[in-house]
């Protein structure tokens, strides 16, 4: 893939209007907070299997839930956490991430000393797997790209790795390597590249 054809992928998906999304994630920084650290986290463990919507829909219910009585606890119950989430393991990690967010937050701040470090904390997170790792790295403002499905095989038929592809097309573009990874993404998404009929190796342009 030549720079000019990102370009001309990334003009569509700004057309079919989501161009925000793109500013979004140029904008990306690394959280203040340990709270903002503990929404992205639970959010990533939320997308984890569904659709943004169904997970947004999820997350506005259970932003008002989430909080701390004097004692430390959770101010809502396990079964009201469950009743909104549904999803035992889920609901589990979110509990965790919540109730530990500070002492998490600082373990991350001790992280910081490289991509690869960064990712590898990721993981010890509960639910956070070796890809949704990138996911919620790419969202706390690491520059670096998610090998998922999509991503791989427009990578394959490339003959790149997910990494390589998004880095040179960063260089090329100005584009942050995390924002040519959404580009891709939502381009396949939106079947503005059909990923599924490229062929692994081929020298697409």
């Amino acid at each position: 893939m030549t720079p000019a054809r990102y370009r001309d992928i990334r003009a569509a998906v700004v057309a079919a209007g989501f161009g925000h999304d793109i500013e979004w994630s140029e904008g990306l920084s690394f959280p203040e907070t340990a709270e903002e650290f503990a929404g992205e986290a639970i959010w990533v463990v939320l997308c984890s299997g569904f659709s943004a919507r169904a997970a947004r829909g999820i997350m506005d219910r259970l932003w008002p839930m989430l909080g701390f009585d004097r004692r430390g606890v959770l101010s809502c119950s396990d079964k009201q956490l469950r009743a909104v989430v549904k999803h035992p393991l889920k609901a589990a990690a979110i509990e965790r991430i919540w109730r530990d967010r500070k002492e998490l937050f600082a373990d991350l701040q001790t992280h910081r000393g490289s991509v690869d470090d960064t990712l590898a904390f990721l993981e010890t997170l509960p639910h956070i797997g070796p890809v949704t790792r990138f996911h919620l790295a790419k969202n706390i403002g690491i520059d670096c790209a998610k090998p998922d499905i999509h991503l791989t095989r427009i990578a394959q038929a490339c003959g790149e790795t997910v990494d390589a592809l998004c880095r040179r097309l960063a260089e090329a573009t100005g584009d942050r390597i995390a924002t040519v990874d959404y580009v891709l993404w939502r381009a396949a998404e939106q079947r503005i590249v059909d990923s599924r009929a490229l062929t692994p190796h081929a020298h697409n342009n």
